[in-house]
């Protein structure tokens, strides 16, 4: 019988289990497919506190293993694969290897998966040229063209952003109108620095090494064009992964996990939940690694009255 199992093993994940480790609860943690999260596929990371000349994202994320690990997390390379979550009682799991597990309380750390238009050249191109978050990314890109695609609230907001950098963003949009909210809308469509491709799609991203353009198909006359940049975000959104608990806790209409109010725990007593996949809003590294440590603690503090 586990005291806490945490699942997923990215900023959020790891960062709950420094905490459950130091409270001495024995915390396992199961990695999943990707062990450290999406983090370990950027190259730099600018913005997390404490490293003023940057740090290679896979590098950061081995440092959080080694120190959950230093405190006695243990770091199981497997996936859960299917939950039985059982309200206030003892919740069950199942991983890909076929272990059973039995455990008071449940951390979900699960993450969430940015959505791409599904182009080879993509894949190809990630950390090259290629993001899906302007925050993380857009100081990469000062005084080059970059394009941004999607026409949604996100993508307004990562276009209006990277005006802060890019010396020109163009918004490539599928429909002849934004589903964005209007004030969202009007923010970027008053912008001098944002250029808009109405019903195009993109065809491809031109580069073998980094992102030199794209190439765009307008869906009205069925003609192509290329529009020269640097950078290509997608604002198409994202997809927590959730889908084992489906049913089981509260989500909204995306998949991302409801919480209580101000705090970790889900509609499932002895269930938390921290980083992307409750939070369709930030999507940051710190961000994630806070509320980490806002389960742990919810978590702890649950086993205690729990024992008594």
């Amino acid at each position: 019988m586990e005291k806490v199992v945490i699942i997923g093993s990215g900023s959020a994940g790891l960062t709950a289990a420094i905490y459950c480790a130091r409270a001495n609860l024995n915390p396992k943690v199961y990695t999943g497919i990707l062990t450290g999260g999406l983090l370990t596929q950027t190259s730099d990371v600018e913005n997390f506190p404490g490293f003023p000349e940057s740090v290679n994202g896979f590098e950061l994320m081995y440092k959080f293993q080694e120190q959950a690990q230093r405190f006695g997390a243990e770091i199981i390379n497997d996936s859960i694969t299917d939950a039985q979550l059982n309200p206030g009682d003892i919740h069950k799991l199942k991983t890909a290897s076929g272990q059973e597990i039995e455990t008071e309380s449940i951390i979900i750390a699960t993450g969430a998966t940015p959505r791409y238009l599904g182009l080879d050249a993509e894949k190809r191109l990630l950390n090259h040229g290629v993001s899906a978050c302007a925050t993380c990314d857009g100081a990469f890109y000062r005084d080059v063209p970059v394009v941004v695609i999607g026409g949604g609230d996100t993508a307004m907001e990562e276009a209006t952003f990277l005006t802060k950098f890019a010396s020109k963003v163009t918004v490539i949009h599928r429909r002849d109108e934004l589903r964005a909210s209007k004030i969202m809308a009007e923010r970027a469509m008053n912008n001098p620095k944002i250029d808009f491709k109405w019903s195009c799609v993109v065809e491809d991203i031109i580069g073998e090494e980094e992102v030199g353009g794209v190439i765009i198909r307008d869906l009205k006359t069925n003609t192509t064009s290329t529009i020269n940049c640097k950078g290509y975000f997608a604002a198409l959104g994202h997809v927590p992964a959730t889908e084992m608990f489906n049913g089981q806790i509260a989500m909204d209409a995306n998949g991302f996990i409801d919480l209580d109010a101000h705090s970790s725990c889900t509609s499932c007593l002895g269930v938390f939940g921290a980083g992307d996949c409750a939070d369709h809003v930030y999507r940051q590294a710190i961000t994630a690694a806070g509320m980490g440590c806002r389960a742990a603690i919810d978590a702890e503090r649950y086993l205690q009255i729990r024992e008594t």
